[in-house]
């Protein structure tokens, strides 16, 4: 459907409901020609028409050819453990239409809302402090943030959005932290070798020993006491160095003793000051893209842009982390940013697009349209991100560079290793009646029109070492762990 919307870039925030919308299309002119319908809604320079999707993104799932999943594929080869995270679905409302990876800084830059799990604090200004600081919907103390853009029914009727959770306290607070000085240490559990059985435990409660020590240190700079860089390298990152010296050790002799072979991990212990802001590729921070710092935002109805209807809870969202086909997986960094999908696909070009769209029961089967199910089937997003990162970077200019899909062996490029696969799959409840007249759609900038096609997902990995060690060894030695 193409359409002339008229909107203010200031940061106007209501606009005239749906009803309002059709009880004045006298002042509206609608054309239809050729098939395509042209609408022009009057009214302030900040209210946008109804935005319905395409009929022909729709399909019915019994037509898309089974074993178009390539991600089931995959599953069935190489290592075959998984470990999955409950971070629940969303109960606490956390919704709002920022992306601190792709437009950090800048409020309301996706345009879209967003559904997020895990990471309680999440939003334009989340750093890497201020996520480490904040709680989690994760059952097992997971900080990382997962986030995804809702689905909508849109029926033309008056919609009954939940209000959702403020984010104003949150990016108060994240403003904050991004003022403000933290350690900065090289990630140990990515760099481990195989750790044996027998030395697991004694690995994970060293790894925990290491991100309180990092913690205690940040909490000691963030006293305020200490006015010049020497001071605190002098009571803070000195001391620090010599505390992650013999823990390090410790864990490379556990795994040496039960290995029966040396393990060398020098060079991990010392760490640096890093001011939260700079290098705003590998902490979230800072507006670099040159847009403004605030975009048009929410109205009361949880509409943003030209996203309107009633928003769809997930009945469900399972987060897995598997081996992606590789044999043998090592862990993520902490603070390692992954999307999948492309939000402007239509833009971007194909290359990053993914087929996501399917139906409980037809897990065999991907499409790119939105599925049509059966009686007694769900509609579901299927996410599977990139599994092989490049060894060094947690981000990138475009972040896509420095993690990327493996081939349909497992196998990654020259230089890239093998880290869990995250897969997120979400299941929605949406009437059959719905989904038969093309009345559902996901959240997209304005450009997309809701094309299924723009479907994405975001992930920043903030799990503490020793969980992050866990899902290593879960996924390597095929157990299938639940938390």
């Amino acid at each position: 459907m193409a359409r002339n919307t008229t909107r203010s870039p200031a940061t106007g925030r209501h606009r005239i409901s749906r009803r309002t919308k059709i009880a004045t299309g006298g002042l509206a002119l609608a054309i239809a020609v050729g098939g395509i319908v042209v609408a022009t809604t009057a009214g302030r320079s900040d209210e946008a028409s109804a935005d319905p999707a395409s009929k022909s993104f729709f399909i019915d799932i019994t037509k898309v050819p089974a074993g178009s999943n390539v991600n089931k594929a995959l599953q069935q080869k190489g290592a075959r453990g998984t470990f999955t995270v409950d971070c629940g679905r969303n109960e606490n409302q956390h919704f709002n239409p920022d992306n601190f990876i792709a437009q950090p800084g800048i409020k309301n830059g996706a345009q879209h809302l967003h559904d997020y799990v895990g990471n309680l604090s999440t939003n334009a200004d989340s750093n890497n402090k201020s996520l480490l600081k904040a709680g989690t919907t994760c059952k097992n103390g997971d900080k990382s943030a997962y986030f995804w853009p809702v689905v909508r029914i849109d029926t033309g009727d008056a919609e009954k959005n939940p209000p959702g959770k403020d984010p104003k306290g949150d990016r108060a607070q994240s403003a904050k932290d991004k003022a403000s000085s933290q350690v900065d240490c090289p990630d140990v559990a990515s760099k481990l070798p195989d750790v044996p059985d027998q030395a697991m435990d004694e690995v994970n409660r060293n790894l925990d020993l290491l991100d309180k020590q990092i913690d205690e240190a940040n909490k000691r700079i963030a006293n305020g006491d200490l006015k010049t860089p020497q001071d605190i390298q002098n009571a803070v990152i000195g001391p620090l160095k010599d505390k992650r010296v013999a823990t390090i050790d410790r864990i490379a002799i556990a795994i040496g003793r039960r290995a029966q072979k040396p393990t060398n991990l020098g060079g991990l212990a010392p760490c640096v000051l890093k001011q939260n802001g700079q290098g705003g590729l590998d902490n979230g921070g800072g507006n670099s893209n040159g847009q403004p710092a605030e975009l048009p935002g929410v109205n009361d109805k949880n509409e943003v842009g030209d996203n309107d209807g009633e928003i769809q809870r997930v009945q469900a969202a399972i987060i897995t982390f598997t081996s992606g086909g590789a044999n043998k997986v090592v862990a993520m960094p902490q603070f390692l940013r992954i999307l999948y999908g492309d939000a402007k696909q239509s833009t971007n070009g194909p290359a990053n697009a993914r087929a996501s769209w399917t139906c409980t029961g037809f897990e065999d089967r991907l499409t790119d349209k939105y599925p049509i199910c059966p009686q007694n089937s769900k509609v579901e997003r299927i996410h599977a991100f990139p599994n092989c990162w490049d060894g060094k970077n947690i981000d990138s200019a475009n972040h896509r560079t420095h993690i990327v899909f493996s081939d349909q062996q497992g196998r990654c490029p020259q230089g890239f290793k093998n880290v869990p696969q995250l897969v997120i799959k979400l299941i929605y409840n949406i009437p059959r009646d719905i989904q038969l007249k093309g009345q559902y759609k996901v959240d997209a900038f304005a450009q997309e029109k809701h094309n299924p096609r723009s479907d994405h997902d975001d992930f920043a990995n903030v799990m503490g070492q020793r969980l992050m060690n866990q899902a290593v060894n879960c996924i390597n030695t095929g157990k299938r762990c639940n938390q």
